[in-house]
């Protein structure tokens, strides 16, 4: 049997933004605030033989050509309850881009179906009580960043869950 991994695909936030968000999301208690980099997914958690990551990893190359680098800006949150029971801060500038980037990473040879139709956010609280969820919500309501994005990771998740990047893929496009 061929060696299986999961793989994800997402714009970093950078730092400070990127420990702001982390630190909210560990002291409202979830568990995984230690085991995923604070990001916006284009492509959530998908598990690939080991033996197609060229053919991946190629394939990120071109879709990082798609889009050009372009500024986000994220202002403050959002909840999918009761559908899902996440709070996020929202991506408020782009939006577009992201989604540009989300359609062409999910192209052939990446083909998954998804849950939910594509938003792009950033988790701040995930699957924890409604308390505490309501916390991370009132608490980064005033919440604001804006930040230049060049480009996105590929992340690899560990046997423990934990996420690490793989690589970088600069946007090029126009």
């Amino acid at each position: 049997m061929t060696d299986m991994i999961t793989i994800g695909v997402a714009i970093a936030i950078p730092e400070p933004h990127a420990t702001v968000l982390s630190e909210w999301r560990r002291r409202v208690g979830d568990p995984e605030a230690s085991r995923i980099p604070t990001h916006v997914t284009l492509l959530p958690p998908t598990e690939f033989a080991q033996d197609e990551l060229a053919k991946i990893e190629d394939h990120l190359a071109w879709a990082a050509e798609q889009v050009g680098p372009f500024v986000m800006r994220l202002s403050s949150t959002g909840t999918f309850r009761p559908v899902s029971q996440v709070v996020f801060v929202q991506v408020s500038a782009g939006i577009a881009e992201c989604e540009l980037l989300e359609r062409a990473v999910r192209k052939d040879p990446i083909v998954r179906e998804v849950e939910f139709p594509y938003h792009p956010h950033v988790t701040v609280a995930h699957d924890i009580g409604d308390a505490a969820l309501d916390e991370a919500f009132e608490a980064l309501r005033e919440f604001v960043a804006q930040f230049r994005v060049a480009s996105f990771v590929m992340y690899c998740q560990d046997p423990d869950r934990t996420w690490h990047a793989r690589r970088e893929f600069a946007l090029t496009g126009s």
